[in-house]
């Protein structure tokens, strides 16, 4: 690596940190380091890929060469109030700060910090010859489609440029994760459970069915989601595999915010679930269903209805261990670390891994892992010598393909 490494990846975090990127909105920050980029490697052939009403990718290099991969889009938007249901915070997020020997910053985890590796580690592959290609797509991170008006149709960053653009030869994926190689990753998939009753007016209690309204009796819903997590975990463990099953709410939502002196007659939850090879997304649907219906059978939610609609971002998927990028993953590895990877089992990140090998390209995973700031949680902290650490292992990899 340029001795300088570490500068260059700070430089390229201080210009993604200088335009949000949510979800479905990338553009504006494509375009911006896109700009700089072409200002700083103009040989590399720097282009911005817009695709529906926001959305962008920038991309790079040679189509046809093994593409590092990474998103240009932060889990949250950046923008505080729309964020605070999740962050319980309304102030404006901090500017970059930068020491001698880490970065602290909104959006670092993900997935920033990966991506600004893996555009140094192109750059130097790219300028020692190498037919590599980066992808910084927009929309990488998970969305429910559940939650809109049910016609919306999930259009990603890199289904866009997987169906504009030439198959690449394999593919790396750079975001953070466990210290070690992935060639394995969980599906992911959203529930949305519906709880229906009939509404009513608080000055009036029983107008409501049940009685005080779905919001007074959410209690055992909610316990009878748990229970069904914690039997789809313990049933659903995937031996000789480096994935696991996770599960959770990550909603709940009733009733209007500016209205409330009416009784809502419908209690939405929304469940994430990490699947592992062979699940089956209706099944666990009909089990949640089954769970809850149960736990409402005999009490004041006797009378509501329960339903559970899916939403599967797509399931697991893996390559072979013997696949020429995981081979090479390995010998990057141990020339750089002097040491195997580490085996891994019960993995539950997902990425858009998967949906390079439903394409049929073969891919892995391995990445710089954050750690959350001690001064504001909606902030993250890398080591600086851990992303060029990986931005050399990075180059490593696509030099030795």
């Amino acid at each position: 690596m340029p001795a300088d490494a570490g500068e260059e990846i700070v430089r390229v975090l201080r210009v993604l940190d200088g335009v949000r990127s949510p979800y479905g909105h990338e553009a504006a920050a494509a375009v911006r380091l896109a700009s700089w980029c072409t200002a700083r490697w103009p040989w590399a052939g720097w282009s911005v890929q817009r695709y529906g009403t926001g959305g962008a990718n920038l991309q790079a290099g040679d189509p046809s060469g093994v593409l590092i991969y990474s998103h240009l889009d932060t889990s949250l938007g950046g923008e505080p109030s729309e964020d605070r249901p999740v962050t319980g915070r309304a102030d404006p997020l901090p500017p970059l700060k930068v020491t001698s020997s880490r970065v602290e910053g909104f959006g670092l985890g993900v997935a920033r910090g990966p991506a600004a590796a893996a555009l140094l580690a192109f750059v130097n592959a790219a300028s020692q010859g190498v037919p590599a290609r980066l992808l910084l797509a927009g929309s990488g991170t998970h969305r429910s489609m559940l939650h809109g008006t049910g016609d919306q149709v999930r259009s990603t960053g890199l289904d866009h440029y997987l169906a504009t653009e030439p198959r690449p030869s394999a593919a790396i994926v750079a975001k953070g994760g466990p210290p070690t190689i992935l060639w394995e990753e969980p599906g992911a998939l959203y529930l949305r459970l519906r709880l229906l009753g009939k509404q009513g007016a608080v000055l009036i209690r029983e107008s409501a069915d049940p009685p005080g309204g779905v919001i007074a009796h959410a209690a055992p819903v909610l316990d009878a989601i748990e229970r069904w997590r914690a039997a789809y975990v313990n049933a659903s463990t995937a031996p000789g595999t480096q994935v696991g099953p996770a599960a959770g709410v990550g909603s709940l939502t009733s009733g209007l915010p500016d209205k409330p002196d009416l009784f809502p007659a419908l209690l939405e939850a929304g469940i994430y679930v990490v699947t592992v090879p062979g699940a089956d997304p209706e099944r666990i649907a009909a089990t949640l269903r089954e769970e809850v219906e149960a736990a409402c059978a005999n009490g004041p939610l006797a009378s509501c209805k329960v339903e559970v609609d899916i939403d599967e971002i797509h399931p697991s998927a893996a390559t072979s261990p013997d696949a020429p990028i995981v081979q090479a993953a390995r010998t990057a590895w141990r020339a750089r670390f002097g040491e195997d990877p580490p085996p891994i089992t019960g993995w539950t990140g997902s990425t858009d891994g998967v949906v390079l090998r439903a394409h049929g390209i073969d891919t892995v995973r391995l990445g710089p892992a954050s750690r959350p700031s001690s001064t504001d949680p909606r902030c993250d902290v890398f080591d600086i010598e851990t992303l060029t650490t990986y931005a050399d292992l990075y180059t490593r990899l696509l030099s030795g393909h």
